[in-house]
């Protein structure tokens, strides 16, 4: 099958001729955060230059940076038009390696999605659909047989429609307190038949001892499997590694394919391990070679339970354009002796539990500081709500004892930036969605078409006369997926003053005219000229082929097979 045919159909719609168990390579990890993702994007995407019919999987992931794809069962049907398709949840790290692969992104990508709200308490979301809210033990103890049959037959239908499965593993494969319930490792390695490629991390110290500390934990039928493994994150000179490689094989059997050097590709993070603490200050960005006098910074207040963060990225990828997480007690106004957050503008992030990052903020005088801030405003999704007067129900949505459990009526005062309140059901939408921008607030000026996705629960509406709102800053071009309810006025698409804007779209700044719109007012804001620079070349896809392809040898995988030969490298 040819890329471009690839492109144009879903796992779901078609079926492969033949033998219905498609090879499944297992990317499994020493540890968390040990480069799993970049290789099993490389993968994809280097398959995918070959010609192979490639996808993604993740039996199960737990993170709060989600995006909204096409439920499997709505993507079966091609006679469905494109307004009935239904839309779920998949963790962002399948959603990128699924365009890697060039293929539609699908909930048969990451089956089981754990979403963390705070409490111990985590959203169990099965085939894109939120389940409901558990602690951990009544997970395992009551949910887990059904999440382990989710996504085993999700596995299922991938493998009956593509010839190659990569799958990418979660934090450590040798778990010995886990490897009885582990779905994203030792489950999917049997019921996907899968090898295994080992990943670890050389920057953090004790490669070699993490790798044959990993295969001395691991479960006999499992140890059989391991192909090879692949060392990440390597600085300085690889023929100093080579005896500790050699010593490695000789003990073990296990080949390593290669040794691939520090190098960020720029894919999209997948959980809060890449931000910091929520007491410290990192900024993202820096490294465009653009002076700090020439550059803004747009601060991101570091709330307790914050996802998709992503939203952030494209902003930090601009030349002269700083994202700096803050602390909630973070100075926004320069009217401290020790002021370190030198904000021209601030971004309110998501949550995924909006209630209770409220009073965290609060607590720690981030609603004053807000409001005392002159610059332009965002909030997403979570951060819109919190720019509110209230919230309403809080307690269906908090985790915390602390709000009117059971109440129904519960409400919080929001930071009272924008005219609008948000009530909070048990109902949650997620739609893929098209505005039309009206050039309102901190996008003035911009008009067009933007793309994106909703993932909330609670609809948000105009509070009483709002007189200074200019709602909506967009109109609904096109939205698909679950039914929801548009909350009766443009408010449910979002709000603006004329410096404070708020919108359930994730995604906004993916769309050029939109963050041209933002960065121009904040460039203007901070009385500075926006500076120009080179992109980086190839996409961060084609980045991790590129390690890959460069430092990997494949060959034990014995892959070649599947080659089509019809095409070498695209780079679409």
């Amino acid at each position: 099958m040819s890329n471009a045919s690839r492109d144009e159909s879903t796992e779901a719609e078609g079926e492969r001729d033949g033998d219905p168990d498609a090879r499944t390579i297992l990317v499994a990890g020493t540890a968390s955060h040990v480069g799993k993702s970049t290789v099993a994007t490389g993968l994809c995407r280097l398959l995918a230059d070959r010609g192979v019919d490639v996808a993604p999987f993740k039996g199960q992931n737990m993170s709060n940076n989600a995006r909204a794809v096409p439920k499997v069962t709505a993507a079966r049907s091609t006679d469905r038009s494109r307004d009935e398709v239904t839309f779920g949840e998949i963790g962002v790290s399948q959603y990128v390696q699924a365009q890697a692969a060039r293929v539609r992104p699908s909930t048969d990508h990451n089956p089981v999605l754990l979403k963390p709200r705070g409490e111990g308490e985590s959203q169990l979301v099965l085939d894109g659909e939120a389940v409901a809210h558990y602690a951990a033990g009544d997970y395992y103890e009551e949910h887990w047989d059904r999440a382990r049959a989710t996504a085993e037959a999700a596995h299922a239908r991938l493998a009956t429609a593509h010839d190659v499965v990569v799958a990418e593993g979660a934090g450590s494969i040798a778990e010995i307190n886990l490897q009885h319930r582990d779905i994203a490792n030792v489950e999917t390695a049997r019921f996907a038949n899968a090898d295994v490629v080992l990943v670890a991390d050389i920057e953090r110290g004790g490669v070699f001892a993490s790798l044959v500390g990993t295969l001395e934990l691991l479960p006999d039928d499992l140890r059989e499997r391991v192909a090879g493994a692949v060392i990440t994150k390597f600085r300085g000179d690889v023929d100093l590694l080579q005896p500790g490689i050699e010593e490695f094989e000789n003990r073990t059997g296990v080949p390593v394919l290669g040794v691939v050097p520090y190098d960020d590709p720029g894919l999209p993070a997948e959980d809060s391990v890449d931000l910091p603490a929520e007491d410290e200050r990192a900024v993202r960005g820096a490294d465009d070679g653009v002076d700090a006098e020439q550059s803004v910074t747009v601060a991101v207040p570091r709330l307790p339970r914050v996802s998709n963060f992503t939203d952030l990225e494209p902003l930090a990828a601009e030349p002269g354009v700083r994202v700096a997480y803050v602390p909630l007690d973070a100075d926004l106004t320069g009217g401290k002796a020790d002021a370190d957050a030198d904000a021209d503008a601030v971004v309110l992030p998501g949550t995924k539990n909006t209630v209770d990052d409220l009073h965290a903020a609060r607590e720690a005088g981030f609603g004053e500081e807000l409001r005392a801030f002159d610059g332009p405003v965002v909030g997403l999704c979570g951060g819109y709500q919190l720019l509110g007067e209230r919230i309403r129900r809080a307690d269906v949505e908090s985790a915390s004892d602390d709000v009117g459990e059971g109440s129904g009526d519960s409400t919080v005062a929001g930071f009272g930036l924008l005219p609008v309140e948000t009530t909070f059901s048990e109902r949650k939408r997620v739609v893929a969605t098209e505005l039309r921008l009206n050039g309102a607030g901190p996008l003035a000026g911009a008009s067009g078409d933007v793309a994106g996705y909703e993932i909330h629960m609670g609809e948000t509406r105009v509070d009483g006369d709002a007189h200074d709102l200019t709602f909506p800053f967009a109109t609904a071009a096109e939205s698909r997926g679950l039914a929801g309810d548009d909350g009766g006025d443009g408010a449910a698409l979002g709000a603006a003053t004329d410096r404070v804007l708020g919108t359930y779209l994730h995604g906004l700044f993916e769309n050029e005219v939109a963050r041209d719109a933002f960065l121009d007012r904040v460039f203007a804001h901070a009385g500075r000229d926006r500076p120009t620079g080179e992109e980086r070349t190839g996409t961060g896809y084609d980045r991790a082929a590129d390690l890959l392809r460069e430092h990997v040898d494949l060959d034990p995988l014995d892959l070649r097979s599947f080659d089509t030969g019809d095409g070498g490298v695209d780079r679409g």
